[in-house]
């Protein structure tokens, strides 16, 4: 199979991850909110209602994927893969906007009085801790195979809801236990630090991406040991690699006799691209630069 084929694949598991994503997730919010409702349970419904974000952050994902798709053209050259960061930037804001929302919410309903939650929320929230965790393993499984950020931070949605629930369920636990309202609240608002965490943790990776940091060094020391290996190639001088979407961009400067036609250096830095290509996962382009061994030691020599 080739890099593209691979790369198409691969996508359309994040797109399949994203749509149970979407429908699980509104299954939940509507679960969430009709039982915390008619159940006096403010904890529950803060979750529902972060289950309804997270139908609009997998959203995002689905979408931002299909548009990372799209082949390069004349105005992207590089293609559409910056939309998978942007993706997942959206979804980790999204995150922090619904933590916001949960705490404003809790703290206007600590100050005013209310019935105490019913036990047979409690049931609810078992099983959607539990559905939750399940979701969180199975995204996290196909962004860590498809290494999509997007996809990442969905899965980290999903266990921020998942962390959402436990709190509902201890305050729901302990404002029966204290006939005391105010807990079921206190556990929303004390939730909220946990989902502002998470997200501002997860948005670094996207933003690493839009700014193209470097990727994890394994991939840069293939590149450079496949571009090594290729015959006439005598070092490399340069080796950057950047990541647009799920695909690599790599430019490298090799080193050749600088005794060498021109014909010849070029040859073999289309060695060096093709074999890049062929041997290392995910790389879209390779652009290389030939460089003759003597130059190297030139002190007029200027870097372009």
């Amino acid at each position: 199979m080739n890099n593209g084929a691979e790369i198409e694949l691969q996508v359309r598991r994040g797109l399949h991850s994203s749509l149970i994503s979407i429908a699980s997730n509104f299954f939940l919010a509507l679960c969430k909110c009709l039982v915390g409702v008619i159940g006096h349970s403010f904890a529950l419904v803060a979750d529902g209602v972060e289950s309804l974000s997270d139908v609009f952050s997998s959203g995002v994902v689905y979408f931002g994927l299909r548009f990372a798709m799209k082949p390069p053209d004349k105005e992207h050259p590089y293609g559409h893969g910056k939309a998978e960061p942007v993706a997942a930037a959206i979804v980790s804001v999204g995150m922090g906007v619904a933590a916001l929302f949960i705490a404003l919410e809790a703290v206007s309903l600590i100050q005013t009085p209310h019935l105490l939650p019913l036990p047979y929320t409690l049931y609810v929230l078992v099983v959607v801790v539990a559905l939750k965790i399940l979701l969180a393993r199975y995204v996290s499984s196909v962004a860590s195979d498809i290494d999509s950020t997007a996809v990442k931070s969905d899965a980290w949605h999903h266990l921020s809801d998942a962390i959402t629930s436990v709190f509902a369920f201890v305050g729901i636990s302990v404002a029966l236990i204290t006939k005391n309202p105010a807990a079921d609240d206190w556990a929303a608002l004390c939730a909220v630090p946990v989902i502002l965490y998470n997200a501002w943790r997860q948005l670094q990776a996207p933003l690493k991406e839009i700014l193209d940091t470097a990727p994890p060094p394994d991939i840069e020391a293939h590149v450079r040991k496949v571009a090594a290996s290729v015959p006439g190639v005598i070092g490399l001088e340069k080796c950057f690699v950047r990541k647009v979407g799920f695909r690599y961009y790599v430019d490298l400067h090799v080193v050749v006799n600088g005794s060498l036609t021109v014909r010849a250096g070029h040859t073999i830095g289309h060695k060096v691209e093709d074999c890049v290509l062929a041997e290392v996962n995910r790389v879209a382009r390779v652009l290389v630069h030939v460089e003759p061994e003597e130059e190297l030691f030139n002190p007029s020599h200027s870097e372009m």
